[in-house]
Order: structure tokens, then C-alpha cells, then sequence
């Protein structure tokens, strides 16, 4: 099983088998970028919590992402464990938490496993307690493999529900408490497109992650890692971003904007990011400490084909999470992972740019990368951007389930060191400057299906 391992001064790492040279950056200006933090919030927002996917079957789909991303199986709760209503497992890498959870039958609602059902008829076995059958299935059947809720932690979940809803948000769930005293957890949910949700959590005693991975929720038993999936570690440890797709960017910016305090953190435009064929237009949202970002596309019209964007939404059945960001302490292994589980199981990769990209990619950033990791790029199809004073190193997954509407995007961000060696959100940008790549890439794939 391969050891947790740390990097020192961005070289050599214990337990990895290519090692990236270190790297030094001279940065150009920034763009796209708003320069100014108003700290606007309307309540204290931590961070990014969890992701909670629904499908219709947890096991295998929690152990496809487990295998793919080297994420352990840390926590379930399902007929093992006395929840007769949904199966839940919990996936952790670092920072980042993946929850998958899908319903058993409607016939074991409100039972006891192995008990006549005239005895509990009103026994709630769920562990989620937002969770609803006729909801997973409806959402299920819409979406097929989805991203039902994107978690944050927050300072306070109730006092976050309350403001969110005077201040015009639609309410999924109100405030539920769970557990007692410094055990306590609240949940609440706020509608963000029209069936996935925004979940603030909080805790009475804060914790870490790996604390919430061990005691998730009341309901869910901890799982040892080492008799988990595989146990394995490929460097993945928070997620970075989530954005999502639309049919009209205004409104659901303003909608957003307007419950949270969120202020705008980046924006692109189609002329700065399309393609001759088809193109997008984009805003990201940042919280206070620029922890948690969330951002939205819509679909430019009028194009030679439909967007990228609009064929998301026709398959998607409307507005829904289109992509994770999940950041990796080094690119290169994560990358080298992943691949060697591309066609056993993992996840398969959008084609890599033509050579000429790598040809022109040392004029584009400068020193930013050196030759050999120049040549890892090349090598694992991985792209590469500068903005401002950082780098961003970024590859796409194809969609990782039946419709062509989620996917996986894997970074590095590197440079915009402050003094306190905290790295600045954001840095290195989104790779605007390769997503005209991703789109030609996309755009190849989607001339593949038959009309």
C-alpha cells in the first residue's frame, strides 16, 4: 500500500516513483480577475465540506471512484449497519470528501431489517436525514449519475438557513439537528439549480477532516482503510472548485449572489475562452477567505454547432454540477495513477492537444515549467496556463458515467506564495487559456455519437 507522503521544497517525495523537478515562476500580469475582496458574506462560511452524488447504486459507483481516484472507502451506512432506507458510502483524499448514496426498495421504508413491518411502520432508519425516495428516484431518472449536493461547512447552519431564506433562497430542507451536545450536527439545504442543492453543515465542535471521516454523521460506522477497496493514495487532497451549467448566467449568479454574499472571483467571457464552433460564457463566486468557489457557465448560441454547454443541459435533462476541480499536491503522480487505471475500471481522459500545443506551450508560460516537466505534460496529455503570478496545471476526464454531462477535473496550482506560505485561491487561474483545447477536445469526442 503506498504511504502517505510529503513533498519537500516541491521535489523528491517518499513513496513516489517520479518525482517532479521543482518550480520557479516569473509572473505576468493577471486578467479575468477581480482584484478586490468586498468580504461581502452574509454569514461565516469554513470551507468546502463534501459532495454528495446520487445514483442507483452506491456500492459499485462509490468503488469506481474509489479505484479511479484513490480515494479509500472510510465510512458507510447501509443494511449492515440497521439503514433500511438508502446505502451511503464515504470516500476520503485529504481534504476531500466524496459521498455516494443510493435508495433500497420503498418496500423497506420505515423498517427494522428482518422485523415485521406492522412493528415500525414509523421507524426512520436513515442516516441522511434530507434524504427522500421519491426525490432519488425522480432525480435518478432525470440526470442518471448526478452531484445532488455540493456541502460547506459554515459557522452556524441554522443562523445560515435563516438569512439565506429572508434573503429570497428556495428551501430544500430546513434545519435538522443531529446527535446532542459537542456531538451535535445541524444540516440544511438551500435549492441552487432545480433539484440539486447547497447543504450547510456545522458542528458544535469543529473537526477536522479526517475527524468528520471517522464520525461522518450519527448512523454512519467507520471503515479501516486498510480493508477498504484498496487503501491507495494518489496524491488528491481537496476539491477546488465545483461549477455548474445553465440555460442564462444573470440570473443564476444573481440568485446565488444574493442569499450567500458571494462576491465575484473571476469571469470569462466566449470571445476570451470559445471556439470557432461553439463557446461559453462563465463567473465564479468566492466566499470571504476564497475557500469555497463556486461557478456557473451558460451556453453561447448561434454558433456552427451547439455548445458544449447546451449539449450538458439537453442530456442532463436542465441546469446540474458539471465539473469537480480536485487539487493534487503533484500532478504528475496523481496522473500517472489514474492512467494505469484508465482501462481497468478508472477513468479515461479526454485525447491530449496536438503536439504543436507543446510545441508553443515554453513561449506561452516561460520558465514556469522546466524541460522535464515540459515533457511529463506532453507525455501524460496534461495542460498548462499562467495568470498572474501562479501556474495551472489541469487535465479533463471524459464523463464518468452513461450521459456525457459530469466529469473529473484533476490540478495544480502552483506559485502566488504569501508569507506565511499559504498559497492565494485561485492561483494560476482556470486554465482560460486552455479551454479552447478542451472544447476542440470535447467537440471531437461528441462528433463520435451517431444523430
Amino acid at each position: 500500500m503506498m504511504k502517505e507522503h510529503e513533498l519537500v521544497n516541491g521535489g523528491e517525495t517518499a513513496g513516489k516513483q517520479d518525482p517532479s523537478p521543482v518550480i520557479e515562476l516569473n509572473p505576468p500580469a493577471c486578467k479575468h480577475f477581480n482584484p478586490t475582496n468586498p468580504m461581502s458574506d452574509l454569514f461565516s462560511v469554513r470551507r468546502f465540506h463534501h459532495v454528495e452524488f446520487w445514483c442507483s447504486d452506491a456500492t459499485n459507483t462509490s468503488r469506481r471512484f474509489s479505484w479511479a481516484l484513490g480515494m479509500p472507502i472510510v465510512a458507510k451506512s447501509d443494511l449492515s449497519t440497521g439503514n433500511t432506507t438508502h446505502a451511503s458510502y464515504l470516500l476520503r483524499s485529504g481534504e476531500l470528501l466524496f459521498l455516494f448514496t443510493a435508495p433500497y426498495s420503498a418496500n423497506m421504508q420505515g423498517r427494522i431489517y428482518g422485523e415485521p413491518r406492522s412493528r415500525f411502520a414509523t421507524v426512520n432508519t436513515a442516516s441522511i436525514p434530507t434524504f427522500s425516495h421519491t426525490a432519488c428516484r425522480a432525480f435518478t431518472a432525470a440526470h442518471g449519475l448526478g452531484i445532488r449536493s455540493v456541502a460547506i461547512e459554515v459557522q452556524d447552519a441554522k443562523l445560515a438557513y435563516s438569512i439565506s431564506i429572508s434573503n429570497g433562497a428556495r428551501s430544500s430542507s430546513p434545519p435538522i439537528t443531529l446527535g446532542e451536545h459537542e456531538n451535535a450536527v445541524v444540516i440544511a439545504e438551500i435549492q441552487v439549480f432545480d433539484d440539486s442543492v447547497l447543504r450547510f453543515i456545522s458542528y458544535a465542535k469543529p473537526r477536522t477532516h479526517i475527524e468528520i471521516a471517522s464520525d461522518f454523521l450519527p448512523g454512519f460506522e467507520p471503515i479501516e482503510t486498510t480493508s477498504s477497496f484498496h487503501g491507495q493514495d494518489y496524491g488528491i487532497r481537496r476539491l477546488d472548485h465545483a461549477f455548474g451549467n445553465v440555460p442564462e448566467l444573470a440570473s443564476a449568479v444573481d440568485y446565488i449572489k444574493s442569499f450567500t454574499g458571494f462576491h465575484k472571483f473571476a469571469e470569462f467571457k466566449a470571445k476570451d475562452i470559445g471556439t470557432i464552433e461553439s463557446g461559453l460564457n462563465t463567473m465564479a463566486l468566492a466566499c470571504n477567505n476564497e475557500a469555497v468557489i463556486l461557478g456557473f457557465c451558460e451556453p453561447v448560441y448561434g454558433t456552427r454547432r451547439r455548445s458544449q454547454i447546451q449539449t450538458y443541459l439537453e442530456h442532463n435533462e436542465g441546469p446540474g454540477f458539471q465539473h469537480l476541480a480536485l487539487e493534487s499536491e503533484d500532478i504528475f503522480w496523481t496522473l500517472r495513477e489514474m492512467k494505469n487505471r484508465s482501462g481497468f475500471g478508472g477513468f479515461e481522459f479526454h485525447p491530449a492537444p496536438p503536439p504543436t500545443y507543446y510545441r508553443n506551450l515554453k513561449k506561452r508560460i516561460g520558465d514556469a515549467l522546466s524541460d522535464d516537466q515540459l515533457k511529463a505534460c506532453e507525455e501524460l496529455g496534461i495542460l498548462a496556463d499562467r495568470n498572474g503570478d501562479g501556474t495551472l496545471l489541469q487535465i479533463f476526464t471524459k464523463p464518468v458515467g452513461d450521459r456525457p454531462t459530469i466529469f473529473i477535473e484533476i490540478i495544480q496550482r502552483i506559485g502566488c506564495m504569501n508569507e506565511k506560505n499559504n498559497q492565494k485561491p485561485g492561483c494560476g487561474g482556470f486554465g482560460e487559456g486552455n479551454i479552447s483545447e478542451l472544447f476542440k477536445s470535447i467537440e471531437e469526442y461528441e462528433k463520435t455519437f451517431k444523430e
